[in-house]
């Protein structure tokens, strides 16, 4: 695929973001600008037109109207199929356990859904480290440990390596501040 067709549906995918998206002050983050963090993340680092519009719509089932008939319409099966592997299952109450779930739910589905999980907890790693949010890099903390307790040796792409790398620093940060 080319640049121009990856940056149409780039375009696309955030319209529709945008389209959808509440308010800010109604989310725990600015969700907009995360999803479009993750999406140019993964478009910066080549990975696939799907895995790039999955990163950007990350949220959209969790935290839009945005229905899966219409991500399946604008986007195909594939995208559909990550974006659900990476929300959350809204009938599991405690919230460690949905966590839990969810990972094992994007393991399931492949290791492109677990890209796109890795690329949002960076991408959390990072915004929390710049708001100087405990509550937030520790669940950072936890997320990664998760995924790094159940992951499968042969996922190999390198995100998982800078999740660990991040992971970490912030362990090693941590220990020298105390």
């Amino acid at each position: 695929m080319n640049v121009e067709m990856i940056g149409q549906k780039f375009e696309q995918a955030t319209r529709l973001l945008c389209e959808y998206m509440p308010l800010a002050e109604t989310l725990i983050k600015p969700t907009l600008f995360h999803c479009i963090r993750v999406g140019v993340y993964l478009y910066h680092h080549n990975y696939s037109l799907d895995i790039i519009i999955a990163g950007i719509m990350h949220d959209a089932l969790e935290d839009t109207d945005i229905s899966e008939e219409l991500l399946e319409k604008e986007f195909g099966l594939n995208v559909l199929r990550i974006v659900k592997a990476n929300s959350v299952d809204e009938t599991i109450t405690d919230f460690w356990e949905n966590k839990q779930e969810l990972i094992s739910r994007c393991i399931e589905n492949g290791e492109d859904s677990m890209i796109v999980k890795a690329s949002d907890i960076f991408d959390s790693f990072n915004y929390y480290s710049q708001l100087k949010s405990q509550k937030g890099l520790d669940f950072c903390i936890k997320i990664s440990k998760i995924i790094f307790d159940k992951l499968p040796e042969n996922f190999s792409d390198d995100i998982f390596n800078t999740l660990k790398n991040k992971l970490s620093e912030y362990a090693y940060i941590r220990k020298t501040s105390i």
